[in-house]
């Protein structure tokens, strides 16, 4: 993969949905779930167990199997975003953002000159470890890299516009989970609140150019309405919650069989 796929989708104005991925460490997982019909996938090094190498090994599996890889960092491990998107992830999601000058901060490391002062390492996996012209790496590199922000708390939401319009953040994703929980309203999707967040951002991203996320919705109902509102780049859950979804359906099965 010599480009980012799921940022194609987002260029055409198509859903760019992907995986969370908490549980499973090994490189497989990519070619499932390229197989299973999704876009995109992140490591999720914010709150699961995975090391770094185990983050790349995925990322240069995705690269291969035709699944934009992406990796979560903890918040404000820019050191550990620029070794990701070097050891293959196409973007990086940096969660706990809430204002415009943390969303430069992130710029600033995950993209090289003249939009950041991400400092180039060589020879890249995205495009085969091939030897290339250090600008022209740098050009394409930038073009390409997907800089997520989430906006997860009400302070962020009141600032989404001037985030939106710092140069170099690509999308701006809702961690809606997080922010039910600062809200006192932890799971009430459908509350006014958090439809209130939902228009702030899409609107914010119209104005700017970039493309609204979300994640952290545990409902098919609300997932169908925020797209319909304009929301375009989806988690649609991660992997322990889809195992554990599917076994237990199976196991209920099993027990009701006569």
């Amino acid at each position: 993969m010599s480009h980012n796929l799921a940022r194609d989708r987002l260029a055409r104005d198509e859903l760019s949905i992907g995986v969370g991925i908490r549980l499973v460490r090994t490189p497989e997982i990519a070619k499932i779930l390229q197989s299973a019909g999704f876009d995109w996938l992140w490591t999720d090094l914010e709150h699961g167990p995975h090391s770094l190498d185990q983050a790349s090994q995925i990322s240069c599996a995705a690269l291969d199997a035709g699944i934009t890889p992406l990796v979560r960092v903890p918040e404000g491990q820019y050191d550990m975003a620029a070794r990701a998107l070097d050891g293959g992830a196409w973007g990086v999601v940096m969660p706990h953002v809430e204002t415009d000058e943390e969303a430069r901060e992130v710029v600033a490391h995950v993209k090289y000159p003249p939009l950041g002062h991400r400092s180039s390492g060589g020879m890249i996996p995205h495009f085969g470890y091939k030897q290339m012209n250090g600008g022209e790496q740098a050009r394409r590199v930038n073009e390409d890299v997907l800089t997520v922000v989430m906006l997860e708390t009400p302070n962020a939401i009141i600032n989404a516009d001037k985030i939106a319009a710092v140069p170099g953040v690509d999308v701006l994703l809702i961690g809606t989970g997080d922010l039910t929980l600062e809200l006192g309203i932890s799971g009430d999707y459908g509350n006014p609140q958090v439809l209130s967040a939902y228009e702030t951002v899409i609107a914010a991203c119209r104005r700017h150019r970039k493309w609204p996320g979300m994640g952290g919705v545990g409902s098919d109902e609300y997932m169908r309405r925020f797209i319909a509102m304009g929301m375009r780049m989806i988690l649609a859950g991660g992997d322990l919650n889809f195992l554990l979804a599917g076994a237990q359906r199976r196991a209920a099965m099993l027990r009701e069989a006569k």
